[in-house]
């Protein structure tokens, strides 16, 4: 059996469940169980590895790290952000590099998104997993790399 895995925060701000945000493929848990973190308004902010692993996927918006034991853990930069082709993301690492939790993934200028109307709601959830799998840890207010959730 694997160990529990532990998903640190990647982005300062308030948690919120997967339930409340406003996109029904994550408030609905289809690609997996998590929790949500809103980022204060108007702010550039840093967003860091949730896990420790190699990232398999990135985008301008969203970045998939899998850990050692073959979990990937999604990290998606508000909702229908992808429309913005890149407008306000700077990517700080490469595809295929292997991070260590809370190494430095992307910078965040949440100013087109917040122009285009888009929520900056971002969900971290662990790929596959059944939904209400992941047990939070942290409510509220938090920091970026603080222990957020773990799923068995």
């Amino acid at each position: 059996m694997t160990e529990a895995l532990l998903i640190h925060a990647p982005l300062a701000g308030r948690v919120m469940p997967l339930g409340e945000v406003p996109d029904p493929v994550f408030s609905a848990q289809m690609v997996g169980s998590g929790a949500a973190i809103e980022p204060p308004e108007g702010e550039t902010f840093d967003v860091v590895s949730p896990v420790a692993g190699k990232i398999i996927k990135l985008l301008p918006h969203a970045f998939i790290v899998v850990d050692t034991a073959g979990r990937g853990v999604l990290t998606h930069v508000g909702i229908d952000t992808v429309k913005l082709q890149g407008e306000g993301f700077e990517l700080l690492i490469d595809k295929g590099a292997t991070v260590d939790a809370g190494a430095l993934i992307m910078r965040v200028d949440p100013a087109a998104a917040v122009a285009a109307g888009y929520s900056l709601v971002s969900p971290i959830v662990v790929l596959d997993t059944k939904p209400d799998t992941a047990t939070p840890i942290a409510s509220g207010a938090v920091a970026a790399g603080a222990e957020l959730f773990s799923v068995p």
